[in-house]
């Protein structure tokens, strides 16, 4: 609450779906409660603040004063870093260029939800996929002759990201014409 609290003013928090009290404040008495450590209360505007939030502090909450406000708050869990492995059974160091095969990629990211993953191309979108379930595992394949670009693999909510680069030639063969150079400075 942005507001001046009276000294009449009780104020109380309320979560979820069975208006589940949670924290409240006497302002006449100057007395306080909340339910665990995680929840603080200012006792000069009575705005609570949630410590170490996870996604079972989502919901809806409710502050009963002179009025009641209802909203809602969504809690997103950090998103993982999406890993790039090799699907395929081939080896981009045994493999010559005449007989060189498509190389199997597939991006990966465990415990998500609501996100998108996609895989680019420099900054060109090859494609992507959405979930909204919550907490899954999600594999985006990709099929490539050979590395003659940057890849990318994005997980992504619709205001924050995650991003992989694949830049080397460990997974995939270079494009014929593609040289690697390595410099090591020690």
């Amino acid at each position: 609450t942005d507001t001046e609290l009276q000294t009449d003013d009780v104020i109380q928090w309320r979560f979820g779906s069975e208006n589940t009290l949670i924290a409240t404040i006497n302002v006449g008495t100057g007395s306080f409660s909340t339910i665990n450590d995680r929840l603080t209360l200012d006792k000069t505007t009575g705005s609570l603040t949630i410590t170490n939030t996870t996604i079972t502090d989502s919901g809806l909450y409710q502050i009963r004063a002179r009025i009641i406000y209802r909203f809602s708050v969504t809690v997103y869990a950090r998103l993982p870093v999406p890993v790039i492995s090799n699907n395929s059974s081939q080896n981009p160091s045994s493999s010559s260029s005449s007989s060189q095969q498509n190389c199997s990629l597939v991006c990966s990211v465990v415990n998500v939800g609501h996100v998108t993953l996609s895989w680019y191309k420099g900054n060109s979108l090859l494609s992507s996929i959405s979930v909204s379930d919550l907490s899954i595992s999600l594999s985006l394949p990709l099929e490539v002759e050979c590395l003659d670009d940057f890849y990318s693999c994005v997980v992504a909510y619709s205001f924050t990201n995650q991003t992989t680069h694949l830049n080397n030639t460990q997974l995939c063969q270079p494009c014929p014409g593609i040289s690697e150079v390595i410099i090591m400075i020690e």
